[in-house]
């Protein structure tokens, strides 16, 4: 299990690091295993979603309300 918690508001993806959130949903894509502690917490939420969006993760609670979070914000503005 990963020491990273899945994120649970807008304001922590904020703040994540685009190209590594990027590098581990290529890998999550891939199939690779969950990433350790030598990568970040943006590596592995990108890894998370790749994973779940090829079907090896299921998508939990956490992921569905970060996206319906997200899909608000968009819609606001």
């Amino acid at each position: 299990m990963s020491e990273y918690q899945p994120l649970s508001t807008i304001n922590e993806l904020a703040v994540l690091d685009e190209g590594e959130c990027v590098a581990g949903y290529l890998a999550g894509l891939h199939g690779a295993p969950e990433p350790g502690s030598d990568k970040s917490k943006s590596y592995w939420h990108g890894w998370r979603n790749g994973m779940m969006d090829t079907g090896r993760l299921p998508h939990d609670e956490a992921a569905r309300n970060l996206a319906a979070e997200v899909v608000r914000r968009h819609r606001a503005h």
